[in-house]
């Protein structure tokens, strides 16, 4: 009765075709890339101006009814999954870059915009939008900056949070909220756009986002490095560092990973390898060569059993396609695929990829790693069948190890995923009480009657 007067009202505001409510339909919507069906949802809604979605919102709260934003739903942490029903609110119809500012090096967009379509417009212009998502052809903005996504260029750029100067927010009361500024640098009142970068819709719902752009790199170059141990991989790493290069990335994937995306896109990575780092300069021709030849010796320095070199941006892009294909190509081991991003300093690396290693072997689980190393991070990427109790059981276990391998390494069970439904009773094993405390304050100030993707994080 409580949904059939949600949705009359909700058809007072939307067009028929912007309202999905059929089990077929809302079915579509029940999961995201953490493969875990949880509940349906109630109704599926698409809204097309702030407007419409701040009505939207009034309607979840008149009824104390969940309210879910939704992108691409990529999210592997169950972070867009309706666990207890409620509204999916759809972004994929505000989709518009509104503005590109040359002269301010900014772009405004709605939620909806997909990344990788926003960097090819803003490089038209000489632009660069950093952030990249392994997944950037259909990830969109309003996910990225509800998770603080991240990305290989990382290392060098900094994640999504470091490009956002503006947010138009849509309140839990429905109200608009301004949280900074059309210029670069801001420093009047409390920074509250950081609260609701990485807040996974819990706090209030982002309907614009204004991000900085910087000059974007003449030319760029790749460089693809194997070793036959996983401590020479890191130990290059920390050479490469310690020389004051700084890459666009320093990436990182293991023989499983080479192996599945072999039989799954061949592309002639060599299988028979321990590890190989995707070490990618940028800027112009003359510093590219410079650094080449300088890491060119640390790699073999560092005992680099293979090295490869991109001549073309086309085969540039050939081998980043293999890197962000990992997670597809460990779909043709197993039915499901978990992945995971551990991160700890950099220098306890080898000790959190060989620990990974040995429990999974202890749980009878294959791993595929992949990660940012340059930065710490690790994604371990375990295929399994999700049908199968045993083994689902094994992997939670497994899970819970390496939470607990990576905080005794002194590092934290997300580093660009976010924590969703899906970590959510390992976040008091790295956050102590009294921040959880105010966290959970703050929920309470934003959202008093906890519609706003409830029951996330915490």
């Amino acid at each position: 009765m409580l949904m059939n007067k949600t949705i009359k009202d909700l058809e007072k505001i939307l067009t028929s075709d912007n309202i999905l409510y059929e089990l077929e339909e809302r079915y579509a919507y029940a999961q995201d890339a953490s493969n875990n069906f949880v509940s349906l949802p109630d109704v599926v809604v698409f809204a097309q101006t702030i407007e419409q979605v701040q009505e939207i919102v009034k309607i979840a709260n008149k009824y104390t009814i969940p309210i879910i934003c939704r992108g691409a739903g990529t999210n592997t942490v169950g972070a867009c999954v309706p666990e207890h029903g409620g509204i999916i609110l759809n972004f994929s119809k505000m989709n518009k870059i509104l503005e590109i500012n040359k002269e301010n090096m900014t772009a405004k967009v709605q939620p909806g915009v997909v990344v990788g379509d926003l960097q090819t417009e803003v490089e038209k212009l000489g632009l660069y939008y950093p952030p990249d998502p392994s997944n950037l052809k259909v990830s969109t903005i309003g996910g990225s900056i509800a998770q603080n996504s991240a990305g290989a260029r990382t290392f060098k750029y900094g994640a999504t949070k470091d490009y956002v100067i503006d947010l138009l927010v849509v309140t839990a009361k429905g109200e608009l909220l301004r949280t900074g500024s059309n210029t670069i640098k801001n420093a009047t009142g409390y920074n509250l756009g950081s609260l609701f970068i990485g807040s996974e819709g819990t706090l209030g719902i982002v309907v614009e986002a204004t991000l900085k752009l910087i000059p974007k790199p003449r030319c760029s170059k790749v460089i693809m490095a194997y070793f036959d141990t996983i401590d020479e991989t890191i130990n290059a790493v920390t050479s490469i560092i310690e020389q004051q290069i700084l890459p666009a990335t320093l990436d990182f994937m293991d023989r499983n990973v080479l192996k599945t995306i072999e039989q799954f896109n061949p592309i002639g990575l060599l299988t028979d390898k321990a590890a190989a780092l995707i070490i990618e300069l940028d800027g112009t021709q003359s510093s590219i060569e410079e650094q080449k030849s300088i890491i060119t010796d640390i790699l073999r320095h560092c005992n680099s059993s293979a090295i490869q070199y991109s001549s073309t941006e086309k085969e540039s892009e050939r081998i980043w396609q293999a890197r962000r294909s990992s997670m597809a190509a460990c779909t043709k081991l197993k039915p499901n695929v978990t992945t995971d991003d551990v991160i700890v300093p950099r220098g306890n690396l080898p000790q959190l990829i060989n620990g990974i290693e040995k429990i999974c072997k202890k749980y009878n689980l294959t791993v595929c790693m992949v990660g940012h190393i340059g930065d710490g991070s690790v994604h371990p990427q375990i295929p399994i069948d999700l049908n199968n109790e045993t083994e689902y059981q094994n992997y939670k276990l497994a899970k819970g190890e390496i939470y607990d391998l990576t905080i005794k390494l002194g590092g934290i069970i997300s580093g660009e995923h976010g924590i969703g439904r899906e970590k959510r009773e390992y976040i008091s094993k790295v956050i102590n009480s009294t921040a959880l405390n105010y966290m959970r304050e703050l929920k309470k100030v934003f959202d008093p009657n906890n519609i706003l993707n409830p029951y996330k994080i915490f």
